[in-house]
């Protein structure tokens, strides 16, 4: 697990270095927008840190927010907070905190910056539906994320996508004002100002979808594994993922495409085919299960 931890470690600042080359490819070309270079890359550079230093503390809440989570008490839900906190000790983290999503899909997912500012959401139609050895796989499942600090890698994701996307809207818009020398340079640089400029519209859509996938299948196949340690029992988390793969209504009325990757399993099972499987954030459910059913 130490392995898994300094891997997801290792991510992030391959991440971050990415989106650092993104920003100030982005923050160069509203330089010339603007006919001045040093203000595009620090309104870029200076939005950014902003951002991301709002993203990073305040995500959690963001997501949670997002989805219409709320938090819950023990008297209101005693048994999931007692699978929590005996899986929080087995696991060697601090409890996180539990919530609910008033849904009839079956979904759960885990959020936070690290194990000592984390949470657990899951549906009330998973809670309903599933047994105890099923229920304790699910969050077995989301404590590995935790303890593994994928939780920090994907809010990371959501943050710095939503940096990339924003600040390309901005050069576009930029760009339809007509400001600086796109106007004065005459034909050379509008051209060159539109090409980017559609480029950019294409891009950052594909560049969102491939972040995504860099929060690899293997994350989810070592939560997988790493919840069925937790509890000992395999067939436990096998059982609830036929259960979701079987729910006739797998949508969660209040997830969008920029939070699908944080669940169990993807809310958007609905489009099938071999695009939809190649852009899938999630491995395919059956070959989960049979990994479980294998251990």
């Amino acid at each position: 697990m130490f392995d898994e931890v300094r891997n997801n470690n290792l991510k992030s600042l391959l991440l971050v270095s990415l989106f650092i080359l993104i920003v100030g490819l982005l923050g160069a070309v509203i330089g010339l927008v603007y006919d001045s270079l040093a203000f595009g890359i620090s309104v870029a550079v200076i939005f950014s840190l902003i951002y991301s230093m709002i993203g990073f503390y305040s995500g959690q809440d963001m997501i949670l927010g997002m989805t219409g989570a709320r938090e819950v008490t023990k008297k209101e839900f005693p048994y999931l907070f007692h699978t929590t906190e005996g899986l929080a000790v087995a696991a060697s983290i601090p409890t996180p905190k539990a919530y609910v999503i008033d849904d009839s899909a079956l979904n759960a997912f885990a959020t936070g910056r690290d194990p000592e500012h984390a949470s657990i959401t899951v549906t009330t139609g998973l809670l309903k539906t599933m047994d105890r050895q099923e229920l304790e796989g699910v969050i077995a499942h989301e404590m590995s994320h935790v303890k593994n600090y994928d939780i920090r890698f994907m809010m990371l994701t959501v943050v710095l996508v939503g940096i990339v996307t924003l600040l390309s809207d901005f050069l576009l818009r930029s760009f339809l004002w007509g400001r600086g020398r796109s106007r004065e340079k005459g034909n050379q640089v509008t051209i060159i100002l539109i090409v980017l400029g559609f480029v950019l519209a294409i891009l950052t859509p594909i560049i969102g979808h491939l972040i995504k996938l860099a929060i690899s299948r293997k994350r989810e196949f070592m939560a997988d594994a790493g919840g069925a340690i937790l509890t000992r029992y395999p067939p436990g988390l096998a059982s609830a993922l036929k259960k979701i793969a079987k729910d006739p209504d797998p949508l969660v009325d209040r997830a969008n495409r920029a939070t699908a990757h944080l669940f169990i399993s993807t809310p958007f099972r609905d489009n099938k085919g071999l695009i939809t499987n190649l852009f899938s954030t999630h491995p395919p459910i059956q070959e989960r299960i049979k990994r479980l059913e294998e251990m």
